[in-house]
């Protein structure tokens, strides 16, 4: 890769540090001496805790015998001063670190360990089934720097589809105050493995998955690059979690982080010579990575390995390293399945903003009263209360609307602090009016928050918003971070924004409100322990379509990457793929319309949205009737068939109904299926009703052909469908 190129199109603020690591190299860790080992429950896989001669930590990894991870370092380097730092008087006063940086990496001893075994079932919120089981073998290694007198202790969680690990600092220590340069943790593969990945970068996940070898992807990376209104790229090799892998014995392995609370979100960089993969912590605006304050601990570092790519979508290893649900009430919050004044505006078929006439908005001053209507507006009374009417006829629960508060006109890329109150609608929304039509409908309207990432902006008025949102009823809202972070220099996965995040979140649930975050930080299982956040984006969503299309392939990919953490707002269901045909916009949509319903199914999500404009679902209800009847709340998941990158096929049994849905979604091959249908109820029959592809259907050149067959099955038959390139299938199934 051109390193000149490469570094024009990176952010200007991450340029030295790209050269930097482009320029470096890890070396492979040397090999240490097994001090404790631990196995997962079924005896399959094994752990190995090591010290090498010079004191630096180890871990491996094996599965049935084979090496999956090399013997890895532990450790941290950390800056070098915990003090505050000192003034030197001259010509400029400069703040100078009175210590070099030190290491938190070795020169240990082990002064204790002590084993358990933890088993237990719970029931989540809402989630992909009604019981998950929590099992397994945890070694905690208490370990002291001689030198120092620092102590650090590694705490291991062993199951039967992987490992967990994280640092834990006791206080009363040397160790008090802290502050990262880096955290050291390598993960050094076996094999040159096959990975699906996207570039590492701090501010963006909306890329496209590339799949090569661990020794391909500086090759791969300018390729894989597309632009973003904010993007921070850190390395040619560098790759961002969950980062799923095969290995050439055909384990599926899965690099990713559970519980990320008050600490920067974990990256990739990989050493293309020797599959090491070592984090790369976000940093702050000073560059540095994590500000720690004993006693505390690190979010888990995790290794998922199984040997099908079924066991791997059916992992909840993530969500079993988060702590339980923190509150008491949770009745209030629950799945929705909603439409959006949305599509129209990510189209170019409306607008958010509400005028032309200001360029340039200042809350408090800019009077929108004497302004001309753009005429384009999306939020404006008579559309929304179609959209209500729609919504309601057909079965659905809220309806978000975007661009109903002033300030639009100027929202983006200015850098703007004052940018939204999250207070004011256009004077062509009437909140009250329409939050009461909706009401009398059985419709509730979800909020919206866009912040335009002025993050000090959306925290100062955050409480009267929510505030505005009990008075009129409102019970979710889907809040946005598009643009660089303000404050400026701040990264949207850093520790600051971590903390942001979970707080909107935190005080969200304090007004019983669900949190739907866009372009937030990558999920990591939380949704356990807050359950009102009930959704995020955090990848490469639907709205790409619309901004060039998307490669068919890529929903083959996301539920073994993205939803490895939680729960996507990816926002289906789109059936008119010609955006020219009502906008101002040349992209077409790389998808047929029983792929979109199959998403339904494959794409799990208590928070389903019917993307469409009323109109496009009005020329084919027949097919839209999948998306009135399938669920959004599980009690049971089967995954029946899956190879990323190719296929996924995944039966799911609705909570409170016993109903089953089948849902199959395939790249841009053309793909058979001969599908068990062991999963139903022994001894039943059921009437089955099949979404699928015509014959002569393709996501390019026929993208609406589909044909609807209705047939009778139980548990001894099977399902033969075939998907065209860039397809799928949909099949509800109702006991008879």
């Amino acid at each position: 890769m051109n390193i000149t190129k490469t570094l024009f199109i990176m952010k200007t603020k991450g340029l030295t540090l790209l050269l930097f690591l482009a320029l470096s190299c890890q070396n492979r860790p040397q090999q240490g001496i097994v001090v404790k080992d631990l196995l997962s429950p079924d005896g399959k896989m094994k752990m190995e805790f090591l010290l090498t001669a010079d004191g630096t930590p180890q871990y491996s990894l094996s599965y049935e015998g084979s090496q999956v991870v090399l013997p890895s370092d532990l450790g941290f380097e950390l800056r070098g001063t915990v003090k505050a730092s000192k003034l030197v008087f001259g010509d400029r006063m400069e703040k100078v670190d009175e210590q070099e940086p030190y290491s938190l990496h070795d020169d240990f001893e082990v002064i204790g360990s002590s084993t358990d075994t933890f088993d237990e079932t719970w029931a989540p919120v809402w989630g992909e089934e009604s019981v998950i089981r929590n099992y397994y073998n945890e070694l905690l290694v208490n370990l002291k720097q001689k030198g120092t007198g620092n102590k650090m202790d590694i705490r291991f969680r062993l199951y039967d589809d992987g490992l967990g690990f994280r640092y834990e600092f006791p206080g009363m220590q040397p160790l008090n105050y802290f502050v990262i340069k880096e955290e050291l943790t390598n993960f050094v593969m076996a094999d040159d493995c096959t990975a699906w990945w996207i570039p590492g970068d701090f501010d963006t996940q909306e890329y496209e998955y590339t799949e090569s070898r661990l020794s391909e992807i500086s090759q791969h990376l300018e390729a894989a690059v597309c632009g973003n209104s904010s993007q921070t790229l850190f390395s040619m090799s560098g790759v961002q979690t969950s980062l799923l892998m095969r290995t050439d014995e055909g384990l599926f392995v899965s690099i990713h982080e559970a519980a990320l609370v008050d600490y920067p979100c974990m990256h990739l960089n990989v050493d293309e010579k020797t599959h090491t993969l070592t984090s790369f912590l976000t940093p702050d605006a000073q560059g540095w990575k994590g500000y720690m304050q004993t006693p505390c601990h690190t979010p888990w570092r995790t290794v998922q390995v199984t040997d099908s790519a079924t066991k791997m979508l059916a992992s909840r290893l993530i969500l079993n390293l988060n702590d339980p649900c923190i509150y008491d009430d949770t009745s209030w919050i629950h799945p929705v399945k909603y439409m959006g004044v949305w599509w129209e505006m990510i189209s170019n078929a409306g607008s958010w903003s509400y005028t032309d006439d200001y360029p340039s908005v200042k809350l408090g001053i800019t009077d929108y009263s004497s302004a001309k209507p753009n005429g384009r507006h999306s939020a404006n009374n008579a559309n929304v209360r179609r959209y209500i009417d729609f919504a309601s006829a057909n079965g659905f629960d809220a309806l978000l609307v975007e661009g109903w508060n002033i300030g639009w006109e100027d929202w983006a890329g200015n850098s703007k602090d004052a940018v939204f109150d999250f207070l004011t609608p256009y004077p062509d929304f009437d909140i009250k009016a329409l939050n009461e039509y909706a009401h009398s409908k059985g419709i509730k309207l979800i909020m919206h928050h866009e912040s335009s990432s002025s993050v000090r902006n959306y925290e100062r008025h955050m409480e009267k918003a929510y505030q505005l949102m009990d008075m009129y009823g409102y019970d979710a809202v889907k809040s946005g971070y598009v643009g660089d972070i303000l404050p400026r220099g701040e990264y949207h996965y850093g520790q600051w924004m971590v903390n942001h995040y979970l707080y909107a979140v935190t005080e969200a649930a304090k007004h019983h409100i669900m949190v739907n975050a866009h372009e937030a930080v990558r999920p990591t299982g939380l949704c356990r322990t807050y359950p009102n956040l009930i959704g995020n984006e955090s990848a490469r969503g639907t709205e790409y379509q619309a901004f060039g299309g998307t490669q068919p392939m890529h929903v083959t990919i996301l539920p073994f990457t993205r939803l490895n953490g939680g729960p996507m707002d990816f926002t289906p269901g789109i059936f008119e793929m010609n955006l020219s045909s009502f906008a101002d916009n040349s992209s077409h949509v790389n998808a047929t319309i029983a792929n979109q319903l199959g998403l339904y199914v494959t794409m799990y999500s208590p928070l389903q949205m019917a993307a469409d404009l009323p109109q496009h679902y009005e020329q084919h209800m027949d097919a839209f009737q999948f998306i009135k009847d399938v669920a959004v709340d599980w009690s049971e998941s089967r995954y029946l068939m899956a190879e990323p990158g190719d296929y996924i096929v995944i039966a799911r049994k609705a909570k409170g109904t016993g109903q089953w849905f089948l849902g199959g979604v395939v790249d841009e091959q053309r793909r058979s299926f001969d599908i068990p249908l062991s999963f139903l109820e022994p001894g039943a029959s059921y009437e089955a009703v099949l979404y699928r592809d015509a014959e002569d259907a393709h996501y390019e050149s026929n993208p609406q052909a589909y044909v609807i067959e209705e047939t009778r099955v139980s548990a001894d038959d099977s399902l033969k469908v075939t998907a065209a390139p860039g397809g799928g299938f949909a099949v509800s199934f109702k006991r008879l």
